[in-house]
């Protein structure tokens, strides 16, 4: 699954850490959704896309 994490934390000025902290996980965690290398489970998923005030869709491209 690719994201668009990285972008919209550039666009906001936060570091991984910050959005690690923000959403309760570890800055290890961003670095691999980030790279597609992890699928969040849903709540995590919700909570990252409330720290940039857009929905799920808007931060995650979900290909079948």
């Amino acid at each position: 699954m690719k994201s668009k994490i990285k972008e919209l934390r550039a666009r906001i000025n936060i570091t991984q850490e910050e959005l690690a902290q923000k959403v309760g996980v570890r800055r290890e965690t961003i670095v691999f959704l980030e790279k597609g290398k992890y699928n969040p489970s849903l709540k995590l998923a919700y909570n990252i896309s409330r720290v940039f005030d857009l929905t799920i869709e808007e931060v995650f491209v979900f290909s079948g």
